[in-house]
């Protein structure tokens, strides 16, 4: 008898401590992702896939756009336009940070005075240039007054993280965080993991995961064997070859979906032969995309249609045709250019960012070798890409480039080429004005009509190579669940434990 309560006992302790080791399990998440975060700063910042795919675990915004790709409340809980040049935001009252940092209209007041302030130089500056003043109306309302109207203000907000002032004045906030959002960060082992745990203190809904783990992983097959291990929950960015191979295991689930992302050639059009638009038009009737899109992506990818932006946007101009692939068009439009240059042109890459970004410039180069313009192929760090992008100003000629903006509107996306934007590497007057007269209206049909204008000039112009849509590809563990989303946010509170 005694030896029967001892193993039932003990059969109880094994099941009690299976129970709270699956409960343990199932209140963690892993996720791997193929580039380090380059900045904890949010307002220093546009990568969403990397850098405020992290940051909007541990900094709230004014608005969220959830996994429905609808706009959301966060801290702002009601907007209205009072006039076309008029904003109106009501806030929680019950909002603050980790140290009691209060989130009321002063704070937002601040960080908009912070991201609007040239000598702090804030990357996501260019968002809220039209913004001209913004005045406190009471502890939860303010007032967003605009130089022209701003059909897209609250959709970009989505993308707008807070910081606390007090503890901004006393702290570094490119390096050192706190916390106002759902989670808090407790570990950091640069370029290998960051690990955040529930912030106890948080205002919001509570997530489902106690602790939340990013893994860095730049090679595709690397995340893909570390999720059919188990060792993580998530996975994106990986070839649409390896869907059916994961899927096909059993022990994981794997898929695609449309993206807001569009990749191209980008040409510094500031160095020659790049400034030549006949030079630029041959290069894009150079390029095979069908051949591409089949051959690379098992027609998982859609053909761009001389433009930037994806089906998805407000402002997508239907009837745009892609550049046909056409050899011997490039090559007499070469001709009229004055001819290949006598040196071979850099073609700039950064490493494990973009899915097949190698594959695709391997192809690019040799069809581009086809027509007499010989390439070389410069592979290097995400993160030292993004500083001769954005810091020195001293893009390649030639680079691969993909784009995709979250308000999920020709507003933003578009902005990126306008003349004196940091990101642009083109100047074109006619194309900067339709995009001033596209925001200078709320009236969607007039905002349209000025877009496809723009977007047509665009096409003649070419400051790009237009290739493809990038597809989403995403892999899951069968312990969670998520809604696959084509516009970058990775997030532990949009994913669910599967029980």
């Amino acid at each position: 008898m005694k030896q029967k309560i001892i193993s039932v006992t003990t059969s109880l302790a094994l099941g009690a401590l299976m129970a709270s080791t699956a409960l343990a399990q199932e209140k963690t998440l892993t996720v791997a992702v193929a580039n380090t975060v380059n900045t904890f700063d949010p307002h220093m910042t546009a990568s969403v896939g990397t850098d405020l795919s992290l940051l909007s675990h541990i900094y709230p915004s004014l608005v969220l756009r959830g996994p429905d790709m609808k706009i959301q409340p966060a801290v702002a809980t009601e907007w209205r336009n009072v006039d076309d040049l008029t904003w109106r935001i009501k806030l929680r009252s019950d909002a603050s940070f980790a140290d009691g940092e209060k989130i009321d209209a002063e704070l937002v007041k601040w960080n908009f005075d912070r991201v609007r302030d040239p000598a702090v130089n804030a990357r996501i500056k260019a968002w809220f240039t039209l913004i001209s003043d913004v005045k406190v109306v009471s502890p939860t309302e303010l007032e967003i007054k605009t130089s022209a109207p701003y059909p897209a203000l609250i959709e970009q907000l989505s993308m707008f993280f807070l910081l606390p002032p007090k503890w901004a004045g006393e702290h570094k906030p490119g390096n050192e965080t706190t916390s106002g959002g759902p989670y808090k960060i407790t570990s950091v082992k640069p370029g290998e993991s960051i690990t955040l745990e529930v912030n106890e203190k948080y205002w919001g809904q509570k997530p489902d995961f106690a602790k939340y783990t990013i893994r860095v992983i730049p090679d595709a097959a690397s995340r893909v064997a570390a999720l059919l291990a188990g060792e993580v929950d998530f996975i994106n960015s990986i070839p649409t070859t390896e869907i059916e191979r994961i899927k096909a295991t059993g022990n994981a689930q794997a898929g695609a979906v449309p993206s807001t992302r569009t990749v191209f050639i980008k040409f510094n059009t500031q160095k020659a032969p790049l400034d030549n638009k006949l030079f630029r038009q041959a290069l894009n009737y150079a390029v095979d995309k069908e051949g591409i899109v089949k051959a690379i992506f098992n027609d998982q990818a859609e053909i761009a249609r001389c433009e930037v932006m994806s089906k998805a946007y407000f402002g997508f101009n239907p009837d745009l045709k892609p550049y046909p692939y056409d050899p011997d068009k490039a090559a007499e439009l070469l001709e009229k250019a004055g001819g290949a240059p006598s040196q071979p042109i850099e073609l700039e890459v950064p490493s494990g960012t973009y899915l097949n970004g190698e594959e695709v410039v391997q192809a690019v180069a040799s069809q581009l070798e086809e027509i007499g313009v010989k390439t070389r192929i410069v592979e290097m760090q995400f993160s030292n890409w993004m500083d001769k992008y954005l810091k020195t100003k001293d893009l390649g000629r030639l680079s691969l480039l993909s784009q995709a903006w979250p308000t999920i509107d020709a507003d933003g996306l578009l902005t990126l080429f306008e003349p004196g934007n940091m990101y642009a590497y083109w100047d074109n007057a006619e194309f900067g004005r339709l995009l001033k007269e596209g925001r200078s209206t709320m009236d969607q049909a007039k905002r349209l009509a000025t877009y496809k204008k723009a977007t047509e000039v665009m096409c003649d112009e070419a400051p790009v190579l237009f290739l493809y849509t990038q597809p989403t590809t995403y892999g899951l563990s069968r312990r969670i669940t998520w809604a696959a989303r084509g516009d970058d946010w990775v997030r532990a509170f949009d994913m669910k434990p599967a029980n």
